[in-house]
């Protein structure tokens, strides 16, 4: 017996569809955070000290944190290639304006305290809320492009074809459900962000972040709970047609999908997937108790619940599509037929299970060692040292 058949091929393909969401919720969890106390600096910190403040919060860690993202593309590339080439060559544009806006942050975490000009740190201080504000709305804006479907086909040799320049695929990313699904997602981190501020930060900036933190709150639970009722009653969803082959070659013009019904049916399909828009609610609205009362740690724990049911809520909702096609049904990608192979799949997964606790172990670490508040004496007394 081959070494890599011990693990089935269809089994192979859900451990990774799964832990393609473990990474994308990984990155949400710690990144997100990055991103929330990025947006939020301008209007939590009023003096270059408590900017410094804010900044320090995450300035140890947010190179860690933004692993995850890394990660989560590699693993797309390479457990998942027809995903890889088909989002990418779609959302070119909203990638790059992405990563732009993660380039442009950490050259403003280096240079923003080297200059004692008003005029220079400010100018990064809103780059910092760029590179927060920016992605936070994006990948939404992404998600929810995903649940409406994307209008590309593949042609005989699986090479995706949009209609439109690069500038076009833009713009009809910009679709009001996008839109909606991009201020749940930046209101959710804004949220985020300022339950980790609440726990680093102590006085006018924890109290400032727990206000906003209140607001975007209650913006996410209410745009989370119209973008469900819009799934209901106002999108297509999409759905194999005949029998499937979970076991096949990854080639998705082998399948034959229809677009109709609601999204929603899987779960009268599969009731326990249920928990996913509950642990969603509930961590939000525990976190949204927490900012109020002034919790700190538990207040972060419920916010990181939250988040990790909201997108949850999407890839089971969505299962086992991955990506569909607006303009060609039977050219969506699925988890059944858009993975890499057998064996590629098989030896990924050794080398996760390898590293993966390795991974888990060092950050536990970090966070450890850099357990604690980030007060404005910190800040005053080691100037030269921190950002």
């Amino acid at each position: 017996m081959i070494l890599y058949e011990l693990i089935d091929y269809e089994t192979l393909r859900v451990i990774w569809w799964a832990l393609l969401g473990v990474l994308l919720i990984g990155f949400a969890l710690t990144d997100g955070f990055d991103m929330g106390v990025g947006a939020l600096l301008p209007f939590v910190a009023k003096t270059d000290v408590e900017r410094r403040v804010v900044i320090n919060t995450v300035g140890p860690v947010w190179e860690g944190n933004q692993v995850w993202f890394i990660l989560g593309g590699g693993a797309i590339f390479a457990a998942w290639p027809p995903l890889y080439a088909v989002s990418f060559s779609g959302f070119y544009l909203a990638m790059f304006v992405v990563l732009a806006a993660f380039i442009v942050r950490p050259v403003a975490f280096k240079y923003r305290s080297k200059r004692d000009s008003a005029t220079w740190r400010n100018s990064w201080d809103w780059a910092l809320f760029a590179g927060g504000a920016v992605p936070a709305l994006l990948f939404g804006v992404a998600v929810g492009n995903v649940l409406l479907g994307v209008p590309f086909h593949l042609n005989d040799m699986l090479m995706p074809r949009y209609d439109g320049n690069f500038l076009i695929k833009f713009l009809g990313l910009l679709r009001p459900f996008a839109l909606l699904a991009g201020v749940v997602s930046f209101s959710m981190l804004l949220m985020h962000g300022a339950a980790w501020l609440s726990l680093k930060s102590e006085g006018l900036i924890a109290n400032r972040a727990r206000r906003i933190g209140t607001y975007a709150g209650i913006v996410a639970m209410a745009g989370y709970a119209l973008a469900g009722l819009w799934l209901a009653v106002g999108i297509d969803g999409f759905a194999f047609v005949g029998e499937v082959v979970t076991d096949g070659p990854s080639n998705p013009l082998y399948s034959e999908v229809a677009r109709g019904g609601s999204w929603l049916s899987a779960y009268a399909e599969r009731p326990w997937i249920a928990v996913a828009p509950i642990m969603g609610f509930v961590g939000m609205a525990l976190a949204l108790r927490g900012l109020i009362a002034g919790r700190e740690v538990s207040t972060l724990l419920w916010s990181k619940l939250g988040i990790t049911g909201v997108i949850s809520s999407v890839g089971l909702t969505m299962f086992p599509f991955i990506l569909p096609s607006t303009v060609d049904p039977n050219s969506s990608l699925t988890v059944w037929d858009s993975s890499s192979s057998h064996m590629t799949l098989f030896i990924m997964l050794v080398c996760t299970v390898i590293f993966m606790p390795l991974i888990l172990m060092y950050t536990a670490w970090v966070y450890k060692v850099l357990w604690g508040k980030v007060t404005e004496a910190d800040v005053t007394s080691n100037s030269d040292t921190v950002y």
